[in-house]
């Protein structure tokens, strides 16, 4: 999840910055955030002590997005360790909702993230459902949760990416209600393709995200195979169709990009192209995801951010907008209620800055590096 890859030194320097946090300097400019904020900045010093991968791709996002990333992932990133570390017995969740209900009124916590996090909340009215709905998602992994149908994974890749994506594009601009569900179904999308590339991984530690009504379909007991994980050619048809309905999901998406603010939009093209190519190149692979984990080249990469630059010129909102997936409703509802209470417009900045790579790519890209780092260390012990 959003633990850091540098092991317990790192995690113990995070846990240093959220319990001694430096006198507030929060402030707010014209523009956005204050980057000087001694607290965004501490949620920097965060990100390069345990997510140099994440602190690196935000340095090249605008200004306005780039620290309002790192305060929101560094938040993110401590309630998902606080849930999935808790002891038999503990109810984070009850601890997380009492933060965000002090962030949400102006008085957070004494933790960095909280404070940066309050900054962005005051400065974006970022809507209180969205972080719900991410915890929520938290919870479900840490309870083991199972999935029959495609319609109860969609449920859990809302929770887990489309509310990160409807995060960012709120923050980014656009408050439309039509952008904001195709940045949940991108965010989805992304999330099926983790779930096809990982099916080896996630059995290792005995987690089954494939929906079971498919294997029953295909002819595999869902929880005899999860004891005895194995690829087959039935294993590959259940794979497959994640993959289409990624691609179907990234395909609905690709027209929201264009009503993106123009400093956002070739990095949101790039991401897009980048992650589903992890899907096609696990076609090309043979589908194997138990065995190996499917990678992208850097160089096919950096193709694919050429065509990204290319095709982002040309991309166009769609005369008719498809009806939203129905397992991100209630997040875009949530955000056309939280539009019509504060009356804040879409905001399209003036300037421009070149971007090369999406910070969802890397956020959701981190997240399943992390975890495979953190449970590589457990088994260790």
């Amino acid at each position: 999840m959003f633990i850091s890859d540098a092991s317990a030194t790192s995690v113990a320097s995070a846990a240093a910055l959220r319990t001694e946090r430096p006198p507030s300097g929060v402030a707010l400019t014209a523009d956005g955030l204050n980057f000087d904020s001694q607290d965004l900045q501490a949620c920097v010093s965060m990100m390069q002590g345990g997510s140099k991968t994440f602190f690196a791709a935000s340095r090249l996002l605008p200004p306005r997005v780039r620290m309002a990333a790192i305060a929101l992932y560094a938040f993110c990133r401590v309630a998902d360790d606080l849930v999935d570390e808790a002891a038999a017995g503990e109810v984070p969740l009850t601890a997380l909702q009492q933060r965000l209900d002090a962030i949400y009124a102006g008085t957070p916590h004494d933790h960095v993230e909280d404070h940066a996090l309050s900054l962005v909340v005051q400065q974006y009215t970022l809507p209180r459902h969205l972080l719900d709905a991410l915890i929520e998602g938290f919870a479900w992994d840490a309870a083991g949760r199972s999935y029959d149908s495609i319609e109860d994974l969609h449920a859990y890749g809302a929770r887990v990416a489309g509310s990160v994506g409807a995060m960012m594009c709120w923050i980014m601009g656009p408050h439309q209600m039509d952008t904001l569900a195709r940045a949940c179904e991108l965010g989805v999308a992304m999330q099926l393709t983790n779930i096809a590339r990982d099916v080896g991984h996630d059995a290792s530690i005995g987690r089954l995200y494939l929906p079971r009504q498919w294997m029953i379909e295909a002819g595999i007991p869902p929880d005899a195979w999860l004891a005895q994980p194995s690829f087959t050619p039935a294993l590959s048809t259940v794979v497959t169709r994640l993959l289409d309905e990624a691609d179907r999901l990234y395909k609905q998406a690709h027209s929201g990009i264009a009503a993106l603010p123009p400093d956002c939009r070739a990095a949101i093209c790039a991401a897009s192209m980048i992650y589903a190519e992890i899907g096609h190149q696990l076609r090309r692979e043979g589908l194997d995801s138990v065995n190996k984990r499917t990678v992208v080249s850097t160089t096919r990469k950096l193709m694919l951010l050429a065509s990204a630059w290319t095709q982002v010129h040309w991309i166009r909102v769609a005369d008719h907008s498809p009806a939203p997936l129905a397992a991100i409703l209630g997040l875009v509802q949530g955000c056309q209620a939280a539009t019509q209470q504060t009356g804040k417009p879409a905001y399209f900045p003036n300037r421009a800055m070149p971007q090369r790579v999406a910070w969802m790519l890397n956020l959701f890209e981190r997240r399943e590096t992390e975890r495979l780092d953190r449970n590589a260390i457990r088994n260790t012990h």
